[in-house]
């Protein structure tokens, strides 16, 4: 037996099997990424919490030297254990190691990828839940997500995609609808843009924002973010139908048919979600990134089919 192996039964720490269990369920509490394992890193602590480990277990040195460099490397050996489950997770394709992560988000973390994703969903019992529906990133959906958001800001742009496949969606298409909703999602902090609503379930897993297509899917709105609008149901809603609608400089415009409701329509206790934008120009809460501006001519496109003025 090695001598860190040695040391992981005196000690009787946890088994690597265990340990990768819990991390994948960590993994997904924190919207499929970890940061690499270290002291002050929460996850670190809270999984030993999950095992309950003693004072002595989490702050065990593992003593490694190397003969070719002549030095000797210290390390915990609970940080140790986590970072040798989470590699064996790696090897397994249920997470991506930090060095991959890097080079797509531009920070160490360990991610879930979409294997990953659906065993934990296995693990927790949620494995019917729709994933485009979690807010839970994944490797292969993030490589759409990171695709989306550094392209170009176009000057031309045709918001419609004559091509666009409504009813029998390829892999490709799948991860770029998913990529499309975090996108747009995380462009608007996860909140309204009309209203600015913000609201996540007790699970932390799904939020109540959508991303609204301006020129709608059912009749081939691209999934880009420049075709992207983070809404609140009930906004999102208003929007599709033709109640509220944006002007060139984003700002929202409201139905003149919304005078002819009954006073009791729309309303939320004294707030009114339709006629609070009638008496003053509400300019929408917009990406601190300007490349992911909506393009004025998918706002124009929706001001001419879907507006009804």
């Amino acid at each position: 037996m090695s001598y860190e192996g040695q040391m992981l039964e005196d000690l009787r720490m946890p088994t690597r099997a265990d340990v990768e269990i819990h991390i994948l369920r960590a993994l997904l509490r924190n919207r499929g990424v970890l940061k690499e394992f270290a002291s002050g890193v929460d996850v670190v602590d809270e999984i030993a919490d999950k095992f309950a480990l003693t004072p002595q277990q989490r702050t065990a040195t593992l003593d490694r030297f190397y003969r070719k460099e002549n030095r000797t490397v210290h390390s915990l050996l609970w940080h140790r254990l986590l970072f040798r489950a989470a590699d064996s997770l790696a090897k397994a394709g249920l997470v991506s190691r930090p060095t991959a992560t890097l080079q797509l988000s531009g920070r160490r973390e360990w991610m879930l990828t979409e294997k990953g994703f659906d065993e934990v969903l296995k693990l927790e019992g949620k494995e019917k839940l729709p994933k485009e529906e979690l807010g839970v990133r994944s490797f292969e959906v993030q490589k759409e997500v990171k695709k989306i958001i550094s392209t170009p800001r176009p000057t031309e742009y045709d918001p419609v995609e004559s091509t666009k496949r409504l009813v029998t969606r390829s892999s490709s298409s799948y991860f770029r609808g998913r990529g499309f909703r975090q996108a747009v999602i995380e462009a608007y902090d996860h909140s309204c843009s009309f209203c600015g609503f913000k609201l996540v379930s007790p699970d932390s897993l799904r939020w109540e924002v959508e991303a609204a297509h301006i020129v709608p899917n059912n009749v081939k709105g691209k999934d880009d973010v420049w075709n992207g609008l983070a809404l609140c149901g009930i906004h999102h809603w208003a929007f599709d139908v033709g109640w509220l609608t944006l002007n060139h400089k984003f700002v929202v415009e409201i139905s003149t048919l919304v005078k002819q409701l009954p006073s009791n329509y729309a309303r939320i206790g004294n707030l009114n979600l339709l006629r609070m934008f009638e008496t003053k120009s509400v300019r929408i809460n917009l990406p601190r990134d300007k490349n992911l501006l909506p393009h004025e001519n998918s706002i124009q496109w929706h001001r001419h089919n879907r507006f009804v003025s």
